[in-house]
């Protein structure tokens, strides 16, 4: 095999890997132009559905309440009964000259510490400073 022989044989070589990337270029956009289509063709699928569905008159009939013999109520467990809530008096403090939060925490709670909840819990009545109370203000205690 001479040189030409072998430059001739790689000529066609490289030809036929040019047609074959030009056939998968082809067969990628035809791919690629299907999935746009059907792409296509679902969103407007969904939005006809979805008009359908805001043009259609609305049931008149209430929402289906489970029974003991249905299957609806084996499906999801029964909600369990409400808790009735102890009727318990909220404590309070009176702002009076001198106080601080921390200060009413110490007294009224134990604990300086806990005076960003009891900032948390009257953050209405302080305001967005907590280091500003006035005498007379109304704070709740937590329990």
């Amino acid at each position: 095999m001479g040189l030409f022989d072998f430059l001739r044989s790689d000529k066609k070589k490289h030809e036929a890997a040019e047609k074959a990337a030009a056939t998968a270029s082809a067969d990628y956009a035809v791919k690629y132009s299907d999935a746009v289509s059907a792409t296509r063709a679902a969103a407007d699928r969904m939005a006809a559905e979805r008009m359908a569905a805001e043009t259609r008159p609305k049931a008149a009939h209430p929402p289906h309440t489970p029974t003991p013999t249905s299957a609806a109520h084996k499906a999801v467990p029964a909600a369990p009964a409400p808790m009735p809530v102890p009727d318990v008096k909220k404590r309070t403090y009176t702002v009076r000259s001198g106080d601080s939060l921390s200060s009413i925490a110490r007294l009224e709670l134990g604990n300086e510490a806990r005076w960003r909840e009891l900032y948390a819990m009257n953050r209405g009545v302080v305001g967005s400073n907590p280091e500003l109370i006035r005498p007379g203000q109304v704070l709740t205690l937590p329990q």
